[in-house]
């Protein structure tokens, strides 16, 4: 088969005014970025307000392995299925980062005979969107080192300095840095530290503001420091987020492109889920169930944390009601939950296929916790055999979910088919009771034990005394009303990532509590998750070039 560049590269794309016009865009209401993007200008939203809202799909997955799952090439596959059906579907994904292009996990605008073009672009620089978020966070952090040097009027002791600088780039390096050597005339000097764009709070706030001004508030009360006596310093007390709010007029508008097939998708915002809320934007996909009779969006890495936080936190803050979700899974995936070791997984083994199934049947129970029903997508791979597929097959039809098959990577929307009528008959068939896990009012402690246990299955939680005392300090300060966004490891259920299957018998383990008050949440973060990255040993950059014709070389 050939590569996810070489299908992209021979695609027949549309202009995307033909793609716009599919869902009842005009002309007029599109911004170029040549003859395959554009950005969906400013009114939109304004004159498609009164149409009723189409079904809302999300896309979700176990928790995913070095097998690999295809959780955003199963989303665009759905999609070019329900249109290949004759229905009219939109998808709503997420911009992929230069971080993971260039190191080890790739890109993400699916693979196969499923993906979103121009796959190049995308994958790169897109309209940048990136590139503003990343202008934004660095302007604010700018003016809090120049606050500091220009004879602190705010207060603010260097020590507490919490809000960090951003790279759209794997970058160990920067982790931790000194800021201010030199003369007196280079700052002040304090520990600084950068983080990749995915993890900006700008990032998180962008995919959660309904609008500009909306946009612009959340940034004012950003915190970025603490002064000698341990109040908040924000955005707005610099008087930096009229600025930032400059830096994003454009990115704030969601970006029209296609997929391989021509279904329109809106791809806007990033945020990374093990450390964020990892969902695209909230304008996008409200945009979307107002152009589509079907929209199709994904949550990132396994249900635990992609779709618990886009049901607790996107859907709470958008006020979004979910009529689905699709649970990716595969037969490799589930023998490695079982035990099996990567150089193995194309024997079969269906002893250790059902020993991993309890990890599929978890993110099922998860899923129904939230009132949503539940339909599992197995994306097929060549050395699946027809027992271990009908071993998941029968465990699903015991837990009162069906499984079907999905075979679009290897056919595009042909191979999705049977999956898009298996979803049209369970949105026609079962009614959605979607309500948030916890409630707002809740103390912070008990929202985050409730996740732990009953989506992770943990027997309890374990706070650091750094966490505690954080705890207590957000309570104080009157931000115990805020729901919480859990930064964990995407590989297991648990905050330990060699825990595969279901693990038992385990405590959560919270060393650190940060808030993100412009967003609206508290982060919660457990285990050691980085927030900048690092390159591999052998980056996939090693292995991409460019040719004398501008042909794009290695991506993917």
């Amino acid at each position: 088969m050939k590569s996810d560049i070489e299908i992209a590269q021979q695609a027949r794309m549309l202009p995307i005014r033909e793609v716009a016009a599919k869902i009842g865009l005009a002309e007029g209401e599109l911004e170029y970025y040549g003859p395959y993007k554009a950005k969906i200008s400013f009114g939109v939203m304004d004159r498609v307000s009164q149409n009723s809202d189409g079904k809302l799909i999300l896309v979700t997955a176990i928790n995913p392995t070095a097998a690999g799952e295809g959780k955003t090439t199963t989303t665009v596959g759905l999609g070019q299925a329900m249109n290949r059906l004759g229905k009219k579907a939109v998808i709503a994904l997420r911009e992929p980062s230069l971080g993971p292009c260039f190191g080890i996990k790739g890109g993400a605008a699916g693979g196969g005979y499923a993906q979103v073009v121009p796959m190049e672009d995308i994958n790169l620089h897109f309209t940048g969107d990136f590139h503003a978020i990343t202008s934004a966070h660095n302007l604010l952090a700018a003016m809090i080192d120049n606050s500091l040097h220009q004879g602190n009027p705010l207060n603010i002791d260097p020590q507490q300095v919490v809000f960090r600088r951003v790279l759209d780039m794997n970058d160990r390096a920067l982790r931790n840095v000194i800021v201010g050597l030199g003369s007196k005339m280079d700052g002040v000097v304090r520990q600084a530290g950068f983080d990749i764009t995915v993890a900006s709070e700008i990032m998180a706030i962008l995919c959660l503001a309904e609008d500009l001004m909306d946009l612009k508030q959340r940034f004012s009360r950003i915190v970025v420091a603490y002064t000698y006596d341990g109040s908040p310093v924000t955005a707005g007390d610099l008087q930096a987020h009229g600025a930032m709010a400059l830096l994003m007029k454009e990115a704030i508008k969601p970006n029209l492109v296609q997929t391989l097939e021509n279904t329109p998708v809106l791809m806007h915002g990033g945020p990374f889920a093990n450390i964020a809320h990892g969902c695209n934007s909230v304008i996008a996909t409200k945009l979307g169930v107002k152009l589509a009779d079907y929209l199709i969006t994904e949550a990132g890495f396994g249900a635990d944390l992609g779709a618990e936080k886009f049901f607790d936190l996107k859907c709470r803050f958008a006020r979004l009601k979910p009529d689905l979700t699709v649970l990716v899974a595969t037969v490799r995936a589930l023998k490695m939950n079982g035990g099996v070791a990567k150089e193995d997984l194309a024997a079969e083994n269906v002893t250790a296929l059902s020993r991993g199934l309890v990890n599929l049947e978890k993110h099922i129970g998860n899923i129904r916790k939230y009132g949503v029903p539940v339909v599992v997508a197995l994306n097929r791979f060549p050395s699946d055999t027809e027992a271990e597929i009908e071993t998941v097959k029968e465990r699903c039809r015991d837990l009162g979910a069906e499984a079907v098959l999905s075979e679009v990577f290897a056919r595009g929307g042909a191979g999705g088919e049977d999956l898009a009528q298996a979803v049209l008959a369970a949105l026609e068939t079962r009614e959605s009771h979607f309500a948030p896990l916890y409630d707002l009012e809740d103390p912070l402690r008990s929202k985050i034990d409730k996740i732990c246990r009953e989506i992770y299955g943990a027997d309890g939680v374990v706070f650091t005394q750094g966490a505690e005392a954080s705890l207590a300090k957000l309570e104080e300060m009157g931000y115990g009303m805020l729901p919480v966004c859990m930064a964990k490891t995407q590989y297991s259920l648990s905050d330990d990532p060699l825990a595969l299957g279901r693990p038992k018998g385990f405590v959560i383990t919270v060393r650190e509590l940060r808030l993100s008050a412009g967003a609206g949440f508290v982060v919660a973060i457990t285990g050691n998750i980085m927030t900048m990255p690092g390159l591999p040993g052998t980056p996939a950059a090693t292995r991409m070039d460019i040719d004398e014709n501008g042909r794009i070389m290695g991506l993917f």
